[in-house]
């Protein structure tokens, strides 16, 4: 396997049972939705991953587009996704297709430690353009230096022992180790930002950023982001 893409793309069990995508997915939904300023904005949720969230955000604001790298994601979201009106699934490719300053709100929730640092750079300047004057981009799960798979590990038992999944969870942990995900990850890495790091990346991009709390998700070690431009 040469690439996250390709990771994603494939067959993966990263949830460790139904419970576990259940009560995910309700949080996402959750913390999106603190997000969305109106109901009558645009929301584009970039790299969406199966957005089993998607019709509840669909539900509180009025376009929601929903984009992802794997093409297996997407078909299978875009068949999901055929009865509810107001939502449009798009590859990446699409974004730069979108009319610039038309969306309210970008979400990027968990994405950038899959994508190298030149990535991010472009990205930055294609969401800033898409953004309306006034619009958000919504950056979460930012893996700050030094943090390990143990402190990974940690937060997902913690949320399983709340949420009653915890021997599905550590069965999981240790099936995740020996799979694809786990190589892919000691081969190619995540990519990590500080606070301040990442701060300073985001305003050389005419994008003023400020830390919010909390995370989406889980994980609290992990960080989220708000920014506009400027």
């Amino acid at each position: 396997m040469r690439s996250w893409i390709d990771f994603w793309n494939a067959d993966h069990a990263i949830y460790v049972n139904d419970r576990h995508k259940q009560l995910h997915a309700e949080a996402v939904a959750r913390d999106i939705a603190r997000h969305i300023p109106t109901p009558a904005a645009v929301v584009l949720d970039y790299g969406c991953g199966e957005a089993f969230y998607a019709e509840a955000i669909a539900h509180q604001c009025s376009r929601l587009i929903l984009c992802d790298a794997a093409p297996k994601v997407c078909a299978v979201l875009a068949e999901r996704m055929s009865s509810v009106r107001n939502v449009d699934v798009i590859e990446p490719i699409g974004v730069a297709q979108l009319t610039d300053a038309s969306l309210d709100l970008i979400v990027v929730n968990s994405v950038l430690q899959y994508l190298s640092h030149k990535d991010l750079e472009s990205l930055l300047d294609l969401w800033r353009v898409k953004l309306k004057p006034q619009g958000r981009l919504v950056i979460a799960d930012v893996i700050p230096p030094g943090v390990s798979p143990i402190r990974d590990a940690a937060a997902l038992l913690m949320f399983a022992t709340r949420g009653g999944f915890l021997v599905p969870a550590l069965t999981g942990l240790v099936r995740t180790a020996l799979s694809d995900y786990g190589k892919i990850r000691k081969s190619l890495g995540f990519s990590m930002y500080a606070e301040r790091e990442f701060i300073d990346l985001l305003a050389r991009h005419a994008l003023m950023a400020t830390r919010v709390q909390p995370n989406f998700g889980h994980n609290q070690v992990r960080m989220t982001f708000s920014a506009t431009r400027t």
